[in-house]
């Protein structure tokens, strides 16, 4: 295509976000029927899709309804409807593989699941005993009427309906009761090995063990119909932070109501009568679409309690354990003496993330470092990081934490960890007003010769090492002048709100970061234009910003070859003949989750006209616009040769776990063989690894 034609090509519809939200779970259901991914781990990634699906309608549907109601926003009824209709089908879908794929397998392997149909006299004694004992006691039946209303249920809570007959104690024919579950109780009980079947490992779900003695919680009736159920509801934490004075206490106020939030989606068994099930989309307000009826236990998370208690170890993934790159980063030699030689790159989880750990911790027993700052946004509950900088501000070392507290699910641990940290003094800043701290940065100055000098990690990850071991993510250790000098300033902006001179190599949002990539690739379009050599090769995990996407659009149409790896949503339909036949989109499906952000952008012959980037941000407008992100070059030759070699070439020719992207959105699996991206650097790193880990 000319450059003429190419500027008058008219951009295409871009594809569905949340439908794109959607086909990624399909992708991920996908893992859970192919016959080379051991069975219990096949069941884990049933449990995952249950745990996204909660997610995507707590959160996106939540926010697409929302959206709905306001005028001009483009979203109709019908969009509403074919949304809820695909998550519909892929939900039936997941039971379908639970059921009829899964399970029998599993019970061929002898790990099985007793119903209280199957279970014989001695395993029901054992069931009763554990009722009376650790159940019962927890139970409180309520029984409907004017004098008690139907009670308050909290997104996500196992919950029964029942019908009764009869009268109550006072001769009132109250017919329905609702029964709440505690979340304390354990969902998956274990039979003691004594009770199972010869050679079999037996379970039972707490929900049949409810089932089976529902009738004594209600002396004097029957018990005609019953059902489990469970509500999602809308639980995006929603604070005015310009119109509250101390941000931490208004989030904690609102963790208290967010289990309250509006309902969006009920879920009940198949076999719960029609009316119950109306009944409760009454109670709820909800309407017929929102009902969800399902073919086995309304919450399938639950069901990782069996992975971790079942005795089966060829069921599962070879353990892997990243490698500590001895080569680059002796473990006998300071982290500081080697950053003073150069810098040093991390890949995870094929490396371990203690580098990461041991950097800090060296800091805080080096009597030369003065100062730690760092970024906090998903560390988890537990952390050795964040002990470590407990224990630096107690030595009496300078410590900054910007702790993000808007981070989604994780607000609970970010604010004890604020509390903790300011405790033994340390500075606890929260950010800006309206943006997210999304940025992974962790800097040390320490005392050198008389003078102060920088060292810095950067990541496109979270300080989080139990997730650093399932997830894809580049750390970047470095000791280079200018970038930790931009990290500082980062900091010292976040903590003052200042204006920062114009970083000399950070691209940092909500500044430069959106601005600075539509110029690299307007940049390749140009050489497109001009007959040079021109490539993107961008590796995200979403791909939802209009702008980047019809530039990209724009640069394939001059000419520009251009490969997208994205995990999850993508918005940019790839293959439609004379508009966007010149970008390939795919997304990698496999046994880590792939989270690392890398940029390459070529636009002529020479080596000065490439440019490769990490980062911390999707390209997805609320990462570029409400978020502090930060996206680093990588200028050393030999580093950036790696990383194209690890991050991107193997995933651009990945046929085992990779997806095509069609041009309507729909994905289709490029094969059931061949090179894995995943599997290749988990050799590279530990040779002679079974070709089935």
């Amino acid at each position: 295509m000319s450059p003429d034609l190419a500027a008058a090509a008219a951009l295409p519809a871009l594809l569905h976000r949340e439908r794109a939200i959607l086909e990624f779970n399909r992708r991920v259901l996908a893992q859970a029927r192919r016959l080379d991914v051991p069975l219990l781990e096949r069941l884990r990634y049933i449990c995952i899709v249950s745990s996204n699906m909660d997610e995507f309608f707590e959160v996106r549907f939540a926010d697409y309804i929302e959206a709905a109601r306001e005028p001009g926003a483009g979203i109709s009824r019908r969009d509403l409807e074919a949304v809820a209709n695909e998550a519909h089908a892929l939900i039936d879908d997941q039971y379908a593989a639970f059921n009829d794929e899964v399970m029998p397998l599993l019970h061929r392997e002898g790990i099985v699941i007793l119903n209280h149909a199957d279970r014989d006299e001695a395993q029901r004694r054992f069931v009763d005993q554990f009722f009376q004992r650790q159940v019962r006691p927890l139970l409180v039946p309520v029984g409907l009427d004017p004098s008690h209303p139907f009670p308050q249920v909290a997104n996500k809570s196992l919950n029964f309906i029942v019908r009764l007959t009869g009268r109550d104690a006072f001769g009132r024919e109250n017919t329905i009761a609702i029964v709440k579950v505690p979340r304390v109780l354990p969902r998956v009980i274990k039979l003691p090995d004594a009770l199972a079947p010869s050679g079999k490992q037996a379970f039972v779900l707490l929900t049949s063990v409810i089932r089976a003695h529902l009738g004594e919680l209600f002396p004097g009736r029957e018990v005609e119909a019953f059902s489990q159920f469970r509500v999602t509801r809308d639980s995006d934490l929603e604070v005015d932070e310009d119109d509250v004075t101390n941000l931490r206490q208004a989030l904690r106020t609102g963790l208290t109501t967010r289990h309250y939030g509006q309902a969006i989606r009920l879920e009940v068994v198949n076999t719960c009568p029609t009316e119950l099930s109306e009944f409760l989309l009454q109670q709820f307000s909800l309407p017929d679409a929102a009902l969800y009826r399902v073919n086995g236990p309304v919450n399938l998370v639950r069901l990782n309690q069996l992975i971790d208690q079942a005795d089966a170890p060829a069921l599962r993934f070879p353990p892997f354990e990243g490698v500590w790159p001895q080569g680059r980063l002796p473990r006998q030699q300071s982290i500081f003496t080697r950053l003073r030689g150069g810098d040093v790159l991390l890949h995870h989880p094929f490396e371990s993330f203690e580098p990461v750990v041991q950097f800090l911790r060296e800091a805080v027993d080096d009597p030369d470092v003065l100062a730690i700052k760092q970024t906090i946004y998903r560390t988890g509950s537990e952390s050795p990081l964040m002990d470590l900088l407990i224990e630096a501000a107690r030595r009496g070392k300078e410590v900054m934490a910007v702790v993000e507290l808007k981070a989604r699910f994780d607000e609970e641990a970010n604010i004890n960890w604020a509390e903790r940290l300011e405790a033994v003094g340390a500075q606890v800043v929260y950010g800006i007003v309206g943006l997210k701290t999304h940025a992974k940065l962790l800097l040390v100055t320490r005392r050198e010769e008389g003078r102060l000098r920088r060292y810095a990690h950067l990541s496109t990850g979270n300080y989080n090492p139990k997730t650093a071991r399932l997830y894809t993510d580049v750390g970047y250790l470095t000791a280079d002048h200018e970038l930790t000098a931009d990290a500082d300033a980062v900091f010292q902006q976040l903590a003052s709100l200042g204006k920062m001179k114009p970083p000399r190599q950070l691209l940092q949002a909500p500044f430069t970061l959106h601005r600075r990539t539509l110029q690299h690739i307007e940049a390749v379009a140009e050489a497109a234009r001009a007959g040079q050599p021109a490539r993107i090769v961008a590796k995200l995990n979403a791909l939802t910003d209009v702008a980047l996407i019809e530039a990209l659009i724009r640069a394939g149409q001059s000419g520009a070859s251009i490969d997208l790896i994205v995990r999850g949503a993508c918005m940019l339909p790839p293959g439609i003949p004379e508009v966007t036949d010149r970008i390939r989109v795919r997304s990698v499906v496999g046994r880590f989750l792939e989270h690392s952000r890398v940029l390459y952008f070529r636009w002529g012959p020479s080596e000065d006209d490439e440019a490769l980037y990490l980062s911390s941000a999707d390209w997805m407008s609320r990462n570029m616009f409400r978020r502090i992100e930060v996206a680093w070059p990588i200028r050393d030759a030999a580093l950036r040769q790696r990383v194209i070699d690890e991050c991107l070439v193997p995933y651009l020719h990945d046929t085992r776990d990779a997806w095509r992207l069609c041009s309507d959105g729909r994905y289709e699996r490029i094969a059931n063989e061949g090179p894995s991206a995943q599997h290749a650097l988990m050799q590279l790193y530990q040779p002679g690894l079974s070709k089935d880990s």
